[in-house]
């Protein structure tokens, strides 16, 4: 009983107060994750560019985001996020706000 207790005690309570949608939006969020970071990565580029005057650079750079913003399967899996958004809970939001931060200091 002890050794259930302790393991329970390990296990983060918050996995358990996250709803049904809840789970699902943040499981599409970490298979968009490595997309979104690039999709950054490219803004910044794109500003640096702008920036600097390159504009040639920056045309190319807009060029390659375009096609991360096309790309049929990511595409998809943001339809399903903006489906799912609504449903979100108030209670979900601390969560899904840390994950968010986990996320965007991953990619730096």
């Amino acid at each position: 009983m002890r050794r259930l207790l302790l393991l329970l005690a390990f296990i983060p309570f918050s996995a358990f107060a996250l709803s049904q949608d809840a789970k699902e939006f943040l499981d599409i969020m970490k298979t968009l994750e490595p997309m979104q970071c690039k999709k950054r990565q490219l803004r910044r580029q794109i500003v640096m560019a702008e920036a600097e005057k390159r504009d040639e650079d920056a045309r190319k750079l807009r060029a390659d985001f375009g096609r991360l913003d096309r790309d049929p399967k990511t595409s998809k899996l943001e339809r399903r996020l903006a489906e799912l958004q609504p449903r979100i809970t108030k209670d979900d939001l601390p969560e899904i706000n840390r994950k968010n931060v986990e996320a965007f200091y991953r990619c730096e």
